[in-house]
């Protein structure tokens, strides 16, 4: 049986995340922005880690990674949270192509709504897809995300700039104090 939590990313989860990012390069460059080989390898990831839970201290983030049978398989983020009035933050999440297809990120975004609403009490999440994200689209659907328009030629990957669909979905807590 394939189980699926999320949690907090720690340091130590560098090395495996830098192992998964550098074997899908090629397989996610259509998907994701171009990067420098240092955000590839241990050290990069390391920072890039201590620079989300330095955001996530500052409650602007909520940085986690997808576990399956105890090893981390991918990340999920809510990112670019913001207050007051908002009350929303920002989605975003990827799977490592071995663990594609058996659930994970689905079942990662269910988690994750419920780090939204019950954790960060937010009244609403975003997210953005490519157009030609058909699998991602087709999980934010089943989490209750509908699409609000389209941004063309909003986001620069593999060479070309890419339209993207928005989504958003609107969540129970997030009174502001």
């Amino acid at each position: 049986m394939n189980t699926t939590s999320i949690r907090l990313v720690e340091p130590s989860d560098a090395p495996v995340l830098a192992d998964l990012l550098d074997r899908d390069k090629q397989a996610y460059a259509r998907w994701l922005p171009a990067r420098p080989a240092e955000f590839y390898t241990p050290d990069g990831q390391a920072s890039v880690i201590a620079s989300l839970l330095a955001s996530h201290a500052q409650g602007l983030a909520w940085p986690g990674v997808v576990v399956s049978e105890g090893n981390v398989i991918g990340q999920i983020t809510i990112s670019s949270i913001l207050r007051g009035p908002f009350q929303k933050g920002f989605l975003g999440y990827w799977v490592s192509s071995l663990h594609q297809g058996l659930g994970h990120t689905g079942r990662a975004v269910g988690l994750a709504l419920r780090v939204a609403e019950d954790e960060l009490d937010l009244h609403r999440l975003e997210a953005h897809t490519q157009l030609e994200n058909l699998a991602s689209q087709a999980i934010l659907r089943k989490h209750g995300f509908r699409s609000w328009g389209i941004a063309h030629e909003h986001f620069y990957a593999d060479g070309a700039w890419r339209d993207e669909m928005f989504w958003e979905r609107n969540l129970t807590g997030g009174t502001p104090s």
